[in-house]
């Protein structure tokens, strides 16, 4: 029997027979279809193990880098001069975390380093740098230049000390003895010589009060053990004498230590005048104050234009301006403003706010000066005096510090 007139089978029997180059499209539009499919979820499943990778190795970055930036209001002038230490180390809420560290993202070597001056403030400014989006600091003092067993370590274990941070970000980091240390400014010209620099100054006496404040405190939690160690090692042969220093010593750790007994059992007074009455420049919070001996060094490695001299006084009194020189002297956006301050009138001194949350300094890091009489503040000042002009002419500003 024929088939009738309508019936589609020998037609079908065409398509998959007498067409073999259609069949053959169809089928390869059928195998691409398979290996991208394939495809997708093999790149999917890559990139989940790279984030859970990348999750896993910056977990301990996550836990010690936490979110730092807190308090806003209205800015006011801070009074007392304990409030100049007030601002030296902020504390994270624990329910902050740091900026997210999201995979992709890489450590990468500091493009900017706050080089000191201890008790100048370096902590506060890098808190307070934090706040701008485009930041991200390294979690603690890492003292790769000036310490020889970790400079010997390398570039590699360097990096590995800083944080995570996206394309465009700069990565910060500040260890305030680098200021003082003799191998530090080659060190790191051998790493980057167009580095930014910031090195934030206060007024000398206040500074060396503050030294000695801290020298005092720490010494209770010295231990016996470390005290006979210091006794050991008290010829301190080691000591540097840096350019144009005329004889102005560099304080080295076991000075430091040293020092640092003295300070519990002697006043500031009795520390800082020799028996004739006369400054005793080798004692460390005077040594340090002496900011151009250490300044000489510096510039002879690094054009002025690469360092940025920070006013610590006026970054206590108000901080946005000190702030927005600092932006401008980075390359940033300006993002900091008045809303990421305010003034915390119970503690004396301003606290930081970002968007998430307040934070305020540190409880130990608020302490209070001892009474220094006025005549050795004055006799200090003018002491001081000749040596800050020194520093005026090598940076090119005039800082104001009393002169008597």
């Amino acid at each position: 029997m024929r088939p009738a007139e309508g019936d589609t089978s020998d037609c079908i029997l065409v398509v998959g027979v007498s067409r073999p180059k259609l069949a053959a499209a169809f089928l390869l539009v059928a195998l691409v279809s398979l290996f991208l499919t394939f495809h997708i979820l093999y790149d999917s499943a890559v990139y989940s193990l790279d984030a859970a990778a990348s999750v896993f190795d910056s977990s301990d970055e996550l836990a010690t880098n936490q979110l730092d930036p807190a308090p806003p209001r209205r800015l006011q002038p801070s009074s007392s001069s304990q409030q100049a230490n007030n601002l030296k180390d902020l504390v994270p809420p624990p329910s902050l975390v740091s900026k997210a560290h999201f995979s992709r993202t890489n450590r990468h070597l500091p493009q900017a380093i706050i080089v000191g001056v201890r008790k100048c403030g370096t902590r506060a400014l890098l808190e307070m740098l934090f706040l701008h989006p485009q930041i991200q600091k390294a979690a603690g003092e890492v003292h790769f230049f000036d310490r020889d067993d970790n400079y010997e370590k390398g570039l590699e274990w360097y990096r590995k000390k800083m944080p995570y941070s996206l394309k465009g970000q700069i990565t910060i980091e500040k260890s305030p003895s680098y200021f003082v240390t003799p191998e530090v400014p080659e060190r790191i010209r051998a790493m980057n010589a167009s580095i930014k620099l910031l090195l934030i100054v206060r007024e000398p006496v206040t500074r060396a009060i503050s030294d000695y404040t801290q020298l005092r405190t720490r010494v209770s939690t010295t231990s016996t053990s470390s005290a006979v160690t210091t006794s050991s090692t008290s010829s301190l042969s080691s000591l540097a004498r840096p350019p144009g220093g005329g004889g102005i010593l560099t304080p080295t750790f076991a000075e430091e230590e040293s020092q640092r007994g003295a300070a519990s059992s002697r006043t500031f007074e009795e520390l800082v005048l020799r028996p004739d009455g006369s400054i005793n420049e080798s004692y460390r919070p005077i040594t340090i104050s002496l900011y151009h001996n250490y300044m000489h060094r510096w510039l002879e490695v690094f054009s002025r234009e690469q360092i940025l001299v920070v006013n610590g006084d006026q970054l206590i009194e108000d901080p946005l301006p000190q702030l927005k020189r600092i932006e401008m002297f980075l390359g940033l956006e300006p993002r900091i403003g008045r809303h990421n301050f305010y003034f915390n009138h119970t503690k004396g001194f301003y606290c930081l706010r970002n968007d998430t949350a307040d934070k305020c300094l540190r409880e130990s890091k608020g302490r209070k000066h001892p009474r220094v009489n006025p005549l050795v503040v004055s006799k200090l000042r003018r002491f001081f005096n000749e040596h800050n002009q020194r520093f005026y002419e090598l940076v090119g500003e005039d800082l104001g510090w009393p002169e008597e």
